[in-house]
Parts: structure tokens; sequence; C-alpha cells
């Protein structure tokens, strides 16, 4: 790939906009396409949740040397940017007023690639022949080609389904109109929607345990406002975080005052439940688990689904695309993030290596790069697209090499939160470095990784 000259980018949010910058400054030519109207059309999707890193966090290093000539004012480095923030004073100035505004095409959906003259059965020569993307704006179905091309789409746009099994409860898609997937604004523009409600939030993660905070905090504003949390697991604690052991602080926070919230009985509590059934019950919705003789229920008037995304496949199907068959990432990939296995302490940075499909000069990059994983750092897409570029551009030493230091962010549940469990043993020794006493002790035992999982 030391001759690409043009390298196709599939999405303008912080990694796909971090991936031009990167390939400009490797002297290659930048396309971007947009699905949406405007650059990080998915950030403004959730712009009103603040950020667990700070701004020295999320700001790429070549974005910021282009911003740098243009006389930015780059944000305070320990601040907390919400989702809007991130757009309104890196996003845009970076799309607008930097080098890159030639090279951004928003309201631009891919809907398929392929290698032209090829199908996907036909081999040789293959590797030589440039990509072909379709994709569709007002105008209608466009064409172009690019010798590379770095898919940075994310997967905002692809929530998992309330179903336990992966798929869509029974009933799911009749009851669309009382659904909302990942985080809505409960404090904000979607007030009216959850006001004075029963609301049920569906998931275990961070984006539920946000949103079912500011529904308590709903609840003290308006107290006929009822969170109901709906737990697969049977242990809540879990959800906790690492309270102060997680040194993306303002995580650690959130998890310390949600276990709060529970322990004071202010969010309802109905562990081990799996959607099985959705199903109208007047302007009501009934959450069943269970078969046909469901055996739980809860009847709310809302449902908000948290719990995770999975990438878009569909426009890629054309290439030779090789996935772990249980994350959908890329296979090398896999063993570093797999959540069964990463249940604290860091992912190691990767790049081109690690990214790189059967298909030479593919790949893809920022959250879609970890498939159904929830563990994407901002930082860590970054990082991806620097090896990238460097790959693109024939500088193989730069592209094996790692820039990046992560954070600690173990997330094992912090000891002393009201109503946690001592999971993984409980906090590591202050002399260990470690996440958690079940990790300290594996290390001795000469194992690597984390051994809390």
């Amino acid at each position: 790939m030391n001759q690409t000259r043009t390298v196709a980018i599939i999405g303008a949010g912080p990694v796909g906009l971090a991936a031009a910058a990167n390939v400009l400054e490797r002297g290659l030519k930048p396309i971007v396409l947009e699905a949406g109207g405007d650059v990080g059309h998915s950030v403004r999707q959730w712009g009103h949740v603040q950020l667990f890193s700070p701004w020295e966090y999320n700001v790429d290093r070549a974005a910021e040397r282009l911003l740098a000539a243009t006389g930015w004012n780059s944000p305070e480095p320990e601040r907390y940017p919400t989702g809007n923030e991130l757009v309104e004073r890196y996003l845009e100035p970076l799309a607008n007023n930097t080098a890159l505004a030639s090279h951004i095409y928003t309201s631009s959906r891919v809907t398929d690639i392929s290698r032209v003259g090829f199908d996907k059965l036909k081999s040789k020569g293959r590797e030589t022949a440039p990509f072909e993307l379709r994709y569709q704006n007002g105008q209608g179905p466009k064409s172009m080609r690019a010798d590379a091309v770095i898919d940075a789409s994310g997967t905002w746009h692809s929530p998992n389904p309330a179903g336990a099994n992966g798929l869509p409860a029974i009933g799911e898609s009749q009851a669309a109109d009382r659904i909302a997937y990942g985080m809505p604004d409960v404090l904000g523009k979607d007030r009216a929607r959850y006001a004075g409600k029963t609301v049920a939030v569906l998931g275990a993660g961070h984006s539920a345990i946000g949103t079912l905070t500011d529904l308590a905090r709903l609840a003290s504003e308006v107290p006929e406002t009822r969170p109901v949390w709906l737990l697969r697991g049977n242990d809540p604690a879990k959800a906790f975080g690492g309270g102060a052991n997680d040194k993306l602080a303002a995580r650690g926070e959130l998890g310390a005052a949600f276990a709060a919230l529970v322990a004071a009985g202010r969010i309802t509590v109905e562990s081990e439940f799996r959607v099985s059934h959705l199903g109208a019950d007047g302007p009501r919705l009934t959450v069943a688990t269970g078969g046909g003789n469901c055996c739980r229920q809860v009847v709310v008037d809302q449902l908000i689904v948290a719990t995770g995304f999975r990438p878009d496949l569909d426009f890629v199907r054309g290439l030779r695309i090789q996935l772990d068959p249980a994350i959908e990432c890329p296979v090398a990939l896999a063993p570093l993030i797999d959540p069964n296995e990463h249940s604290c302490g860091t992912v190691r940075p990767h790049g081109a290596r690690e990214l790189a499909q059967a298909e030479p000069g593919f790949y893809f990059a920022g959250m879609k790069s970890y498939g159904r994983a929830p563990t994407f750092l901002m930082l860590t897409g970054y990082e991806q697209v620097r090896s990238i570029a460097a790959e693109l551009a024939g500088d193989h030493e730069a592209a094996a090499r790692v820039e990046l230091v992560l954070p600690e962010t173990g997330v094992c549940s912090r000891a002393d939160a009201p109503g946690a469990s001592q999971c993984c043993g409980g906090p590591a020794p202050s002399a260990v470095d470690a996440c958690c006493v079940d990790d300290a002790n594996a290390k001795q035992q000469g194992k690597t990784g984390c051994g809390c999982g």
C-alpha cells in the first residue's frame, strides 16, 4: 500500500476526523463521507451526556496540530466536556476551519463497498484494484473510488434489542412508540416524555446507570416519576464500577452515586429479569420474562433499552471481512477486548496490525472496530488511526510503534460503595500494580492480563 493516494473515511465523528487529520498529515488525500447532515452527527444524539474522560484524552494530536495553525484555543485539559461541547469546541472547528474542510462530505450515506471489477469470489489481482464506494446523498446514488478505506462509522445507530437472547423481544417492534434506545435526554428535551411516568431502564452498563441516575433526579422534581431498573444479572453491585479505584474519576463517581441511590431505595431493582415479551396494556407497556407462560412482568409507561450496540455490517458484505464470531470485531483484536475476559485493567493499545483485514487496505476503526464489546475509549481510536495512516503511507515502523499510554480503568466494584459486594476480592493493596485482589493474586502467580475475570 506504499502507493496509496486516496483514503475514503466513513464517518465524521471524533475518530473519523482524527483519521482524516492523520491521513492528511501523511501526505495522502482523505475523503470523509458522513451519513448525517453535520459532523459529529451521532455525538449530537447524546450531546447532554458528560464524558468520563477530560479534554486531554479527547483531542487527537494530529487534529490538534491542524487546529493550532488556525489559532484555536484548546479547552482546559482537566475539564470534562459534554457531547455537545465536544462537537462545538472541537469537531466543528476541526471540520470547518482547517484544511479538512474541503475533504468532508455530509449527508452522504455509504450503502456498498467493493473492489472495482471484482466480486467477492474473484481473487487474482484483487489486492491492487481500487475500492469502489457507493453512497447516497440529496442528488441520488453516487460512486467514488479510493485506494484504501477506514470505516469509522461507529455503532450508535445499531442498538441491541431488548430480548435477552440477542433478538428483539416478541412484540418489540409493535411497541416502538413506547421504547427508546441508548441515552435519551430525560432531564432536557425528552423530559415531558418521562416526567411523572413509571420508566423501566433495561441494561447494566454506564448508559443504563447514567439514565437511571437522571431519572432519580427527575423523580426528586416530579415525585410521580418512578425509575425501575431491569437487570439481566443477579448482582446489582457489578454495575457500580470501581469507585475511587477507577482512574477515570468521573466514571467512578457515577458508579458510587448510583450505588447510593439503589441503597436508598430511590430506584426499584428487578434483577434476573431477562426480557422475552413486550405487550400493550391499554396505554401502558407490559414487560415480561419467560416463555408462553411468563413468570414475571412489570407494567410501565416507557421503556429505555440500554443494552449496548452492534456493528452494521450490511454495506461491507461485498468485501472479504474476517471477524470474531462472538464479538464481531477483527480477529486479532478480539483477545484484547473480550468482555468475558477483560472485566478490569486496561486494553493494550493497538493499531494497523491488529485491525488489518483479509481485504488489503480496508480497516475498521473507532467504536465499530470493537464490534459488540463496550470497553472502547476515544483515545484508543486516535491511536488506531494514527497507526493505520502510518501503515498506508508506508511507514511500517511508526505503524507498529505504540504512542499511547492509557489511564488505568479498572471497573471492579468498590468495596465501600453502599450495597456493593466484594467484587474481585476488593481493591488491590496500594503497593501492588493491579486493579483488585484477584488480579493481584493472579499476577503473583506469574499470570498476565486481568486475573479477576
